[in-house]
């Protein structure tokens, strides 16, 4: 095999094995989150950006960008999130066009008791991971 595929395989036995790390960890969030919060990945992910920004809201692209979902998942998400009383949106005061998104109250107190799930979940597939010598590398990348 010629240097040049060489590095092709390499990089894509890279992807793979990254890919391989991402299904473990968003496979056991999701039923974890499901299970005990009724939030999907995603929506804790959007529930926590919005809570980490300053003022605690994003306008939609933003937001978007941040959760890596195009606008119209994002749109949907949000709506989702919107009907269940955790998030609310808003326009913008300095541009009309500008449509904010904001964690509520009971957004906030959700995604509090959804953290340690979160949190403990992530820990515990990262520390199985570490034992796979195919993963460890990977996974010393994301603790770091």
């Amino acid at each position: 095999m010629p240097l040049a595929d060489d590095a092709v395989e390499a990089r894509a036995q890279g992807w793979r094995t990254l890919a391989a790390l991402h299904a473990k960890i968003e496979d056991k969030l999701e039923r974890s989150l499901q299970k005990e919060h009724s939030l999907s990945v995603s929506e804790y992910t959007v529930l926590d950006v919005l809570a980490r920004q300053d003022g605690w809201h994003m306008r939609m692209q933003q937001l978007a960008r941040a959760v890596v979902l195009s606008q119209s998942a994002t749109t949907r998400l949000v709506t989702r999130l919107e009907n269940r009383g955790l998030l609310r949106r808003y326009l913008c005061e300095d541009d009309r066009r500008g449509i904010y998104s904001e964690v509520t109250q009971a957004g906030f107190e959700l995604l509090e008791r959804a953290r340690p799930t979160h949190d403990g979940v992530l820990k515990e597939v990262l520390d199985e991971a570490a034992a796979l010598p195919e993963l460890a590398p990977l996974v010393a990348v994301v603790r770091a």
